[in-house]
C-alpha cells in the first residue's frame, strides 16, 4: 500500500494546521486550528473489506508530573508511552481518500462523540485521559485531534498516520473503544498497512 498525507512529508515537521497546540503570543502555547490533514491512499490488496486509521505519538512522557512546568524540563531519556490521536475503524472498503477537516476543524472543548461518522467509526484519543480533570475541556474526546506535546519536552515527538487494510468489513467495536483496543480487534485482520511519520514539538529550542 501507499499512503500520502496532506502536507506532511515522511520524518517532517507537521504543519501547525493540523495542531492541537500552536506556539502562543508570549505564552508557549495556544490552541491551535486542528484540522486534520487530508488521507489519500492505493495499491490496496484484492481482498480489502474494510480500513482503519490510527495515529499514535510513543514520544509521551510516562510520568505527567512535570509536563508544562516553568523552570522544569522533560529529559528526552525519560519513559515514554503510547498516545492515540485519531482512531477510526471500518471505513468501507470503497474509500481511498479522506477529505482535510472531515473528521476535525478546530479544538472543540469537552470532544467530540465517537461513533459512526461520514468516514467511519470514530474511536476515542488519549486527550479523553490527558484533560479529563480540566474543568473547561475535560470530556470523551471521537476522532481526531492534533498533535500538543508538552512545551517543556527535550524529545522532538513522533506522530504515526497509518492505514491498515483489513479482510472484514468490521470489527466488531463499539462505544468509546481506545486505540488499543482497536489494535488488538486487528490481529489476524490486516491484509497491508502504509505509514507516514510527521514530526512536531512546541519546545522553542528545538522547533525548526
Amino acid at each position: 500500500m501507499k499512503l500520502t498525507v496532506q502536507g506532511i512529508k515522511d520524518q517532517q515537521p507537521i504543519p501547525e494546521t493540523f495542531a492541537f497546540g500552536v506556539p502562543g503570543d508570549g505564552e508557549p502555547m495556544t490552541l491551535g486550528p486542528n484540522r486534520n490533514p487530508a488521507l489519500t491512499w492505493s495499491d490496496v490488496p484484492d481482498k480489502t473489506r474494510s480500513f482503519a486509521v490510527v495515529v499514535v505519538d510513543p514520544d509521551v512522557p510516562g510520568d505527567p508530573s512535570d509536563v508544562n512546568q516553568q523552570d522544569k524540563t522533560l529529559p528526552s531519556s525519560m519513559a515514554r508511552v503510547d498516545f492515540f490521536h485519531w482512531v477510526v475503524v471500518d471505513i468501507p472498503g470503497e474509500t481511498r481518500a479522506i477529505g482535510e477537516g472531515e473528521d476535525s476543524d478546530g479544538v472543540t472543548p469537552k470532544g467530540k462523540a465517537p461513533g459512526q461518522t461520514s468516514i467511519g467509526l470514530r474511536g476515542i484519543n488519549t486527550f479523553t485521559d490527558f484533560l479529563a480533570s480540566d474543568p473547561d475541556m475535560g470530556g470523551t474526546y471521537g476522532g481526531y485531534d492534533g498533535p500538543c506535546p508538552p512545551w517543556n519536552d527535550e524529545r522532538v515527538h513522533h506522530y504515526h498516520f497509518t492505514v491498515y487494510a483489513l479482510d472484514t468489513e468490521s470489527l466488531g467495536l463499539a462505544g468509546e473503544f481506545t486505540g488499543d483496543e482497536a489494535l488488538k480487534a486487528m490481529e489476524g485482520h490486516i491484509l497491508d498497512q502504509a505509514t507516514v511519520t510527521g514530526t512536531y514539538t512546541l519546545n522553542a529550542d528545538l522547533r525548526q
